[in-house]
């Protein structure tokens, strides 16, 4: 079955830009669904929109010194507290935590408590490829999903202090939060950009179940 776009959306959305994600493979499958992000750096903006993504690719220490840098620390904080709908993938789930190891010790964004530590299952690092995601609890983001498989890469995941915000689990050798949510933040270990049908129903669920007025 084809995922049908989003008819008539005409919210607001920010691929917040750090300078470390591909952005231009996750504008690709918002553009299919209808949707015509803003990549953008500039504070003014990204607080101005309705809906936010937050990816990621590469180092944890790095990425969180040009969040920094580029004054968007507080900026994605506020997103949180202001319950705007926040997506965090990969790198971007990571950085939601409130510290990683990878590297050295670095602090994170805090917005879901918790720590990013590597993988430490006998199997390959980075785990790359196709994975189950096993529900832990109802989200509004995995609703009509007929398929869990999503794709992964990754050599770090994210341990969150409190088991409830854990919404699916992945087995790699070890099992693992594959995605969390608290209030309208949820974040994926897996790419929706690369996961076919379900990562795009995915992201169509978060555009069209989430609301920056109601908690889910």
């Amino acid at each position: 079955m084809i995922i049908q776009p989003i008819s008539n959306f005409t919210y607001k959305v920010a691929l917040i830009d750090y300078g470390m994600s591909n952005l231009a493979s996750i504008q690709n499958s918002l553009i299919y669904l209808g949707i015509n992000p803003i990549i953008s750096s500039d504070p003014t903006i990204i607080l101005s929109a309705e809906f936010a993504i937050l990816p990621g690719v590469g180092a944890f220490g790095e990425a969180i010194r040009n969040i920094h840098s580029n004054g968007l620390f507080n900026v994605i904080k506020e997103l949180h507290y202001r319950r705007t709908p926040l997506l965090g993938i990969c790198l971007g789930m990571q950085l939601l935590a409130s510290f990683s190891t990878e590297n050295g010790f670095h602090e994170g964004l805090c917005i879901i408590p918790g720590a990013v530590d590597k993988l430490t299952a006998e199997m390959p690092v980075p785990h790359v490829g196709w994975n189950t995601a096993v529900s832990c609890r109802q989200s509004q983001a995995f609703m009509g999903i007929s398929t869990t498989d999503f794709y992964f890469i990754h050599s770090y995941h994210f341990k969150p202090d409190d088991p409830d915000s854990i919404v699916t689990k992945t087995d790699y050798g070890e099992t693992f939060a594959s995605s969390v949510q608290l209030f309208n933040t949820i974040g994926v270990q897996f790419h929706p950009e690369k996961s076919h049908r379900a990562g795009l129903q995915f992201l169509k669920n978060f555009f069209v179940n989430f609301s920056c007025k109601k908690n889910v």
